[in-house]
């Protein structure tokens, strides 16, 4: 008979302590305000625009192309033999359109100059270790590098004037 007398002194005491004397600490719940802050804080990220989307046409990157000038014209023979080697050799990383691995190259004539486009076909190891924009598109890319395919000047001239065409 002792045992379950003690048994039951010590939960209620056990009882008496877990209930008494404990300040009830307030839980913060659901406010509105703090909704709203972190909405505000969204907007201003969303207000960012990526690499990828910004628009310099007076980078010229870095490598061995310092000026080029482009006909009017696009050079269909050309850009025939440069979507040729775009299909041969980048779309294990770029898609046309979409964003894949690295940028789309779709509407890049727009945003950069091509300089800017050549220097980074032809010599994109330093190009991503120097010039700014090339930075941010490999941080934008989750730090996947243009691999450099070691193509001529002409090879990449005639990429360049088929990107001209994907408009």
């Amino acid at each position: 008979m002792k045992t379950p007398l003690k048994l039951i002194a010590i939960l209620f005491t056990a009882l008496l302590l877990n209930c008494g004397g404990k300040e009830e600490k307030k839980k913060e719940g659901f406010s509105y305000e703090k909704k709203e802050t972190t909405v505000k804080k969204e907007v201003k990220k969303d207000e960012s625009i990526p690499p990828s989307k910004q628009i310099d046409l007076t980078n010229k990157g870095i490598g061995p192309i310092t000026s080029l000038t482009l006909d009017d014209k696009i050079d269909q023979k050309m850009a025939t033999h440069g979507g040729e080697v775009f299909k041969k050799l980048c779309t294990a990383c770029h898609r046309v359109d979409k964003k894949f691995i690295g940028p789309a190259p779709k509407g890049i004539t727009e945003r950069r100059s091509p300089e800017w486009i050549m220097n980074m076909i032809l010599n994109p190891v330093e190009m991503t270790q120097k010039d700014p924009l090339a930075k941010a598109l490999l941080m934008e890319f989750n730090g996947a590098p243009m691999a450099n395919q070691s193509l001529s000047e002409e090879d990449a001239r005639a990429v360049l004037e088929y990107f001209r065409t994907l408009k």
